[in-house]
């Protein structure tokens, strides 16, 4: 049995890197598109996910910032965002599915907690958003523990320094 040549290894630690740089430009995409189609559109097509129901505990279920446009803004733009990247549409829909699962369950969450629509859990708000869509794509990037523990830590202080940005832009109605 050969020694894998240095050309070989390097090829194996690009493909590594692009692998993990498309997971994470993937999940901010998946994240950001609700915020960017609100910008866009307003109030237009807001509908609640949950339809302003309550729940047992007479909270909001998810609350009026989870509406349906944000949910298919984060399909549209992360499928298209991966066929770009030379993925799948299929993985682009993943992300945005699982994101938005993570998302709507850190909403529910929040909502029992009683924390407001639109404010701030630290960790709540950004762990699940991030890491339901890394276990969706652990096997088809062939993600490791460690790597997933990075990618968590580096959307988490992402996604805090562009909630600021997009606030002083006037994007975002609050920073985190």
């Amino acid at each position: 049995m050969s020694k894998p040549s240095s050309v070989d290894a390097a090829t194996l630690l690009l493909t590594l890197v692009r692998d993990v740089l498309y997971a994470l430009i993937l999940i901010i995409i998946a994240n950001g598109a609700p915020i960017i189609a609100h910008r866009f559109l307003r109030d237009r097509f807001a509908y609640p996910l949950d339809a302003g129901i309550n729940f047992i505990d007479r909270q909001p279920l998810l609350g009026p910032s989870k509406t349906w446009r944000g949910l298919i803004a984060s399909i549209v733009i992360t499928t298209f965002a991966a066929i770009t990247l030379g993925l799948a549409p299929s993985t682009g829909i993943l992300v945005a599915l699982s994101s938005m699962a993570g998302d709507l369950l850190s909403s529910f969450i929040k909502r029992r907690m009683h924390i407001p629509s639109s404010d701030m859990a630290l960790g709540l708000d950004q762990i699940p958003e991030v890491l339901f869509p890394l276990l969706v794509l652990r096997s088809l990037f062939s993600l490791t523990w460690t790597e997933i523990l990075i990618l968590t830590t580096v959307f988490f202080i992402v996604e805090l320094l562009l909630s600021r940005l997009l606030y002083k832009l006037h994007i975002r109605r609050r920073p985190y």
